[in-house]
């Protein structure tokens, strides 16, 4: 009888130890290809739309230095919480805010957490903002279609805007939705058809039109272009484009907790 419990305790440790980390927690089921399509759709989101358009405000100087700029913080930034992934006592940090605490502590967790969560407020006004753009060119493109291109077809944002805000708090209602991997598989595909779009009809508009537009090496030219305030205002619109396409690096370490290969 003792024989058999010990045996039966034994293939209960396995049982558990099968299911469960070193450290309690749930066994991490993460693959390369998992965590490829994470960073994928993390990387290569829909802020890389609009970069051509940032870059073409800000001109052939500031446009690629502002693009080497921003990817050089989020590159330094990406090496400093992948080293954040291990707490000093050897625990892993699962979190953004437990890589703060375990590193940090005291005041500076509230500080780095208020800074954390007004960024992915900003990243979030900007995803409904840039889905409601998104909707209104295709009904607008939709509507010059049957109209032709000088019918008004003007367009509201709102209702898009309140259509996608509805549809995100529907979603973030799925429990364990972190779990729902083919998703980022599903959203890296769209990421790369999305990308390939917008170079495809870029190289057809340039085959049949050529190049018409003007470029500068300080952007679009103000007087010509553009009056001085729309000119202030479309390079600080730019320079945020370029920041919205680079604010990835905030979510590595959540893809990192998932990986059974990150020790």
């Amino acid at each position: 009888m003792e024989g058999s419990f010990n045996v039966s305790m034994g293939s209960g440790a396995i049982d558990d130890s099968s299911k469960f980390d070193d450290d309690g927690r749930p066994k991490r089921t993460g693959t390369v290809l998992t965590t490829s399509a994470h960073i994928i759709t993390a990387v290569i989101g829909s802020g890389v739309l609009s970069l051509a358009w940032a870059t073409a405000q800000l001109g052939w100087i500031a446009g690629p230095v502002a693009l080497i700029a921003f990817s050089a913080i989020t590159w330094f930034a990406s090496i400093l919480l992948a080293d954040c992934y291990r707490a000093p006592d050897g625990s892993r940090s699962y979190t953004y805010m437990d890589a703060v605490r375990a590193h940090l502590g005291g005041r500076k967790v509230q500080l780095c957490g208020l800074a954390q969560y007004s960024n992915l407020f900003g990243v979030t006004i900007g995803y409904a903002i840039t889905t409601s753009i998104s909707m209104v060119a295709i009904k607008r493109s939709n509507c010059f279609h049957r109209k032709g291109h000088d019918a008004g077809c003007h367009e509201s944002n709102n209702p898009f805007i309140i259509i996608f805000g509805v549809m995100q708090i529907l979603l973030s209602q799925i429990p364990n939705f972190h779990k729902l991997s083919f998703l980022s598989i599903i959203a890296a595909a769209m990421s790369f058809a999305y990308s390939f779009i917008g170079l495809g009809l870029s190289i057809a508009k340039i085959a049949k039109d050529g190049v018409s537009a003007n470029t500068s090496l300080t952007g679009t030219i103000v007087g010509k272009d553009v009056s001085s305030r729309d000119k202030m205002w479309n390079t600080f619109s730019a320079l945020g484009d370029i920041a919205f396409a680079y604010a990835f690096s905030i979510v590595l370490i959540e893809i990192q907790a998932k990986q059974p290969f990150f020790y």
